[in-house]
């Protein structure tokens, strides 16, 4: 009957599709409410009870709106006061998902006392009202948790012993126990129960939070050894990572590098993966200076009288010069072999460019005002190669901003390597094209007198 009176409400609410006269409005109003009332909606109290129900969620609305002007506003402005004036927007985001409880508790308190509703509705509104309530609960507190890590990153050694791990720690542990509780309040059933059969699951578990556990293990290890701190600078190959640290978070960490692109590494990787932390390098105070130059072997040579004394231009290598002659007349006067024998060359001891170039180095690095002089300070051959004779320059600068180091470095090299001609030293290169045409001219100037030169000694032979 009831099914027919409806079909009866839409085909009259159906009719002509053009402007329908106030007259016809009128009866066609009287039609719906005379079928609505043999449908049996306004028996038994039905239509108290939509009213009640009505008001009741008006009441909700309003007292949402109350609390949220009452409280909130008053809080931000607070809030803007005191150190936590960033965080104002979080601290917002707090108050008003508390505002939100407001309402599911006036029905869920209120909905029982509505006369004429049926039970499961009643049970049904109750159960949606109590899994909202522990939800918003759930959001308060990880909302809290946000706002303890804002306040703490604060704090000057936040940046050290930064805690955002153990806050997304704690929201998962608070979004699970919300979980299980509504679950359970869905279903009818105790939380206890639903907590004993998650020991059946807990292989199932530990798959799927096998990353969490992971990071969460690393993250304990990378801040109680005090491994890595956001502001680092790393380098990972591996993965592409070389650059500064921007967050570390529960399972990544965030490096930009000095391209300005983000790589995300796995917080686990930290831990089983070898990096390199510059971060001493900063806090020591210097960068090291590690390159080479490739000498050529061929122009390798014992230095002249006049060569040597020349090289007394130099003020800073004339307390070289001078321990090295009185070194050298040492070892000379005590391994005369016999008369006339320490006076051929071969029996003697001489200076050559390329230690007095390197004697040249040293000095000048130590008098140079930006190298450090805590660091080690080195001028060495490596082994000679194809390539040359690699002279290595090791040192550190006494700064560690990167546009200051390399403007450093470039000083130096391009110092040395245009005094080099001034020990009769070359660097060794590669031929290049400018080499190649003048290769070719000399070639071409000698052709015509080969030539002659060839017919000439044809003649004579004939």
């Amino acid at each position: 009957m009831k099914t027919a009176g409806w079909i009866a409400i839409v085909r009259a609410c159906e009719g002509p599709r053009g402007p329908l006269r106030q007259e016809e409005q009128i009866s066609i109003f009287d039609d719906a409410q005379s079928l609505l009332a043999r449908a049996g909606v306004f028996e038994g109290g039905l239509a108290s009870a939509a009213l009640g129900v009505a008001g009741l969620v008006l009441l909700g609305w309003f007292a949402n709106w109350l609390a949220k002007k009452l409280v909130v506003r008053p809080i931000t402005r607070i809030i803007a006061r005191t150190p936590l004036r960033n965080e104002a927007s979080d601290v917002r985001a707090l108050v008003t998902h508390l505002a939100n409880v407001v309402p599911a508790v006036i029905l869920l308190q209120g909905i029982p006392l509505i006369a004429g509703l049926p039970e499961r509705f009643v049970v049904f509104v109750q159960v949606v009202a109590e899994s909202f309530v522990v939800f918003t609960l759930a959001r308060v507190l990880s909302d809290l948790l946000e706002l303890a890590n804002d306040a703490y990153e604060l704090k000057p050694e936040a940046a050290s012993r930064p805690i955002k791990g153990y806050v997304q720690v704690g929201k998962i542990v608070i979004y699970a126990a919300a979980a299980i509780l509504i679950t359970a309040t869905l279903i009818g059933q105790s939380p206890f129960l639903l907590l004993s059969g998650l020991g059946a699951l807990a292989a199932v578990l530990m798959l799927i939070f096998r990353d969490t556990i992971l990071s969460l293990v690393a993250s304990v290890q990378l801040r109680s050894n005090d491994m890595l701190r956001v502001g680092d600078w790393i380098e990972m190959p591996q993965l592409n990572a070389d650059g500064d640290v921007i967050d570390i978070a529960l399972h990544t960490v965030k490096v930009q590098n000095f391209d300005k692109t983000v790589t995300t590494i796995p917080t686990h990787k930290l831990i089983s993966d070898s990096y390199r932390n510059w971060r001493f390098m900063r806090e020591w105070g210097g960068r090291r200076i590690k390159r080479a130059l490739l000498l050529d072997q061929t122009t390798v040579s014992f230095l002249t009288r006049q060569q040597w004394e020349d090289l007394r231009a130099f003020a800073i290598l004339r307390p070289y010069m001078d321990a090295k002659e009185q070194e050298l007349a040492v070892w000379n006067a005590s391994h005369a072999y016999g008369e006339g024998e320490g006076d051929r060359p071969a029996n003697r001891r001489r200076p050559t460019n390329a230690g007095t170039f390197r004697a040249y180095v040293i000095a000048y690095l130590k008098a140079h005002p930006r190298i450090s002089k805590r660091g080690t300070l080195l001028v060495r051959q490596l082994e000679p190669t194809e390539k040359g004779l690699p002279l290595e320059i090791y040192c550190f600068t006494d700064t560690v901003d990167w546009g200051e180091y390399e403007a450093i470095q470039a000083d130096i090299f391009d110092h040395l390597i245009a005094i080099l001609p001034q020990f009769g030293l070359r660097l060794f290169q590669q031929p290049g094209g400018a080499d190649l045409a003048r290769l070719g001219d000399c070639l071409s100037h000698d052709a015509p007198g080969a030539m002659q030169t060839a017919s000439q000694n044809e003649t004579v032979e004939a």
